[in-house]
């Protein structure tokens, strides 16, 4: 690929689309203004034009037209969804993925169903740097059934059982692993892509290492589907949850989805017995038994709607291929951390995302003592959309399908432009609780 070598360059990033294999995405998305740089995609993905037509047409030709008759084809829509992302995203066969839920409500499942088939192991593993979500669940199942909790502390913010660790970029590694993988552990779970660092483990070093010791590994995958090729079979994941709100752009509240590998369905027993799960589901029986497929882990009826949505996002996703997605985002976040050290370094940025580019994901984390008002300021005055994450850190993300090199560099270089003027100094806080 012939580029020019500076970064700062408007027509590099002009080159780099041009060169790009998935040049012709971006248009294939709604996009209200278009003076807007949107890099914030790692937290709410664009909308396609293809959910618009597959939502509307649901709408009036499914709903409207079958009503009740639809659920004759709608019953098993979670596992074809499913068997989609599993197809085009995750690297695995089929019948061991569901597309439903919440994220939350699939990490508590598959968590407590692991710490339930190990009754003589009382440890569940997390670290401090894991999603809100996933540490609070971790923390309300340990106090739930007596069990012990160790939080890697990777960023000095604590937690229950705290254990220092000296990790980089809160990237947990299998050295920081080892020494804690004891007989008694029931349980580790982690990220695949850091929610705040954008810090991407070396995942099947480490699955081989908690295989080696019998221990089970849940992985939330929440921001790495769709940015990263994360290969299940060949790394060896067998227990992960994820969203579908994020890279792979199905909207606000879209079902998130959970995976079993077939070898451990009939082993493990989720804690909320749905009637989606119950082996003859229509004989509306007095008691539960468990089907031995990937729908013993459904709760209920799942948001076709929803679930459309998925769909048509997932069809990109298998068109473009998952390997080409990922090496967009790995080309960008480097353009990103090329213009962080020519444009944002020398104005008191900070990198927060490790520099190796096969140890991110789609996104980097900038930090600056004033990057809560900063970010506020990016979208108030300079039409640029970043997420803020305490403490003190800016994510931007590059969204291999919705994004182009063009937005992604005019974003940074109206960032440079705000700091080096002090503009931001100017903006009041408005109050949202949403950041």
């Amino acid at each position: 690929m012939s580029v020019t070598v500076d970064p700062t360059d408007p027509d590099f990033p002009k080159q780099l689309d041009a060169d790009d294999p998935l040049q012709s995405f971006p248009a294939q998305f709604y996009v209200a203004d278009t003076d807007t740089c949107y890099l914030d995609g790692n937290s709410l993905g664009r909308l396609p034009l293809s959910t618009k037509a597959s939502v509307e047409s649901f709408l009036v030709d499914e709903w409207g037209t079958e009503l009740v008759e639809g659920w004759s084809h709608w019953i098993d829509e979670a596992e074809r969804a499913g068997d989609l992302l599993a197809e085009a995203a995750l690297g695995t066969g089929p019948g061991q993925t569901l597309v439903a839920d919440t994220t939350s409500v699939n990490l508590y499942q598959l968590l407590r169903a692991v710490v339930d088939s190990r009754p003589d192991k009382s440890t569940i593993i997390v670290d401090s740097a894991n999603f809100p979500t996933d540490r609070y669940i971790a923390e309300g199942i340990a106090q739930q059934m007596g069990k012990k909790i160790i939080t890697l502390d990777v960023d000095g913010a604590g937690g229950p059982g705290a254990v220092a660790v000296d990790a980089d970029y809160e990237r947990i590694t299998p050295e920081l692993l080892e020494p804690l993988l004891t007989d008694d552990v029931a349980v580790l779970t982690l990220q695949a892509v850091n929610y705040r660092s954008g810090a991407r483990p070396d995942i099947k070093a480490i699955n081989d290492l908690a295989r080696s010791k019998g221990i089970p590994v849940v992985w939330d995958c929440a921001h790495a589907v769709g940015s990263i090729a994360l290969k299940f079979d060949e790394v060896g994941i067998d227990l992960a949850v994820g969203c579908t709100y994020k890279y792979l752009n199905s909207g606000p509240g879209s079902p998130a989805w959970l995976f079993v590998r077939s070898e451990l369905q009939h082993a493990l027993q989720v804690p909320i017995q749905g009637w989606f799960a119950q082996a003859d589901q229509f004989a509306m029986g007095a008691g539960f038994e468990k089907v031995n497929s990937i729908r013993g882990f459904q709760i209920a009826s799942p948001s076709i709607v929803g679930i459309r949505s998925v769909q048509s996002s997932l069809a990109m996703v298998k068109e473009a291929t998952i390997e080409a997605i990922e090496a967009k985002a790995r080309r960008g976040t480097s353009m990103m951390v090329d213009l962080f050290d020519r444009w944002l370094a020398p104005l008191g940025f900070s990198l927060l995302t490790p520099r190796e580019p096969s140890w991110r994901g789609g996104h980097i984390t900038l930090g600056h003592p004033e990057a809560k008002k900063i970010a506020q300021a990016m979208r108030v005055v300079s039409k640029v959309i970043p997420d803020y994450r305490e403490p003190s850190s800016i994510r931007l993300a590059i969204s291999p399908l919705a994004s182009s090199y063009a937005e992604v560099w005019e974003g940074l270089r109206r960032t440079r432009d705000l700091v080096a003027s002090g503009d931001y100094l100017n903006v009041l806080d408005e109050g949202s609780r949403v950041t």
